[in-house]
């Protein structure tokens, strides 16, 4: 092969390289978001079941540990906490990946998904703090402000074709913006009753991961027992444990890692997203609507909600 031809052939390959994991991730953003309306659809039913084995199950109490250091949560409550901590890291990986060599690495690229993001959260906020100041519901104006790309790429997915693939990345980017912007307001607006002394052993912690990397060890069950420690030590700081997950995913080191059936060289952690995604999008995702989203609709329950200003907020 000339050099004409091996210089058209890598450049044949680029979109490929280029394109390929943004389809990947399309395929399981779709997949996860059919499985996320059914999973909500469910719990919608199973909590208007007659009876109460919607609320039984998942307040059951599971209580993970050794004696006075266990960890007392209900089952709900493990999975919103640590279920998607694992969430969060694989979303931490994709921020860290497209601030360093994706969409929003170039400010001109990522200028118009940051601004749709920013406006897609801010403006739902005022919108229902229109109606909630002042008021016991002033502190739900963070609910409006959550938007689920899932479904929104789901939707896409129907139309094929049709959609330029741009249009796709702006919207992965834009979804990236936007859990930048979820993961400061639960970090800072949510967190309840911060004890500063975990809090420090959680940083210490994370130092650790970042020493560990430094100096070169590469045994996975070293960063993975220190990132449940980490895990442990926010949850007891009182802030979201799902931000660990966050940041645990911009502490790991990125070394480059010999592909075994290639020439090619890619980073772990990209590999870890690639083989955790399915996971988060497909398994734990839809789990966290299943858990969350009964909301019991009989008796009063929908005309006290069509008189709540909280409901209304959140509506317009």
């Amino acid at each position: 092969m000339d050099a004409a031809s091996r210089a058209a052939s890598v450049a044949a390959a680029i979109p490929k390289r280029v394109l390929g994991p943004i389809q990947q991730f399309l395929r399981t953003e779709t997949a996860g978001g059919v499985l996320l309306l059914f999973a909500a659809a469910a719990a919608l039913v199973w909590a208007n079941l007659p009876g109460t084995t919607y609320v039984d199950v998942w307040s059951r109490a599971l209580s993970v540990g050794i004696g006075a250091r266990a960890i007392d949560e209900t089952l709900v409550g493990w999975v919103n906490d640590a279920l998607m901590a694992v969430f969060f890291f694989v979303v931490g990986l994709e921020i860290r990946r497209e601030l360093v060599r994706g969409e929003l690495s170039d400010r001109r690229n990522a200028a118009l998904p940051v601004a749709a993001a920013a406006g897609g959260m801010i403006v739902p906020a005022l919108i229902f703090l229109t109606f909630n100041a002042g008021r016991d519901g002033t502190g739900g104006w963070g609910i409006p402000m959550a938007t689920d790309i899932a479904f929104a790429v789901g939707v896409l997915s129907l139309l094929g074709s049709r959609v330029p693939l741009s249009l796709k990345v702006f919207l992965l980017a834009l979804a990236i913006v936007d859990d930048i912007g979820a993961i400061a307001v639960i970090a800072v607006f949510y967190a309840d009753g911060v004890s500063i002394a975990w809090l420090l052993v959680a940083i210490a912690l994370l130092g650790l991961i970042v020493i560990l990397g430094r100096t070169r060890v590469h045994h996975v069950a070293a960063y993975a027992a220190t990132g449940v420690l980490v895990w442990i030590a926010t949850y007891e700081s009182g802030v979201h444990p799902t931000i660990a997950g966050v940041a645990l995913a911009f502490a790991l080191p990125d070394w480059r890692i010999a592909r075994a059936s290639a020439d090619d060289r890619e980073r772990a952690l990209e590999r870890t997203e690639r083989a955790l995604h399915p996971w988060t999008g497909l398994l734990i995702v839809p789990i966290f609507a299943l858990a969350n989203a009964g909301v019991g609709l009989g008796g009063d329950a929908l005309r006290d909600a069509a008189t709540s200003r909280v409901a209304i907020g959140v509506a317009a």
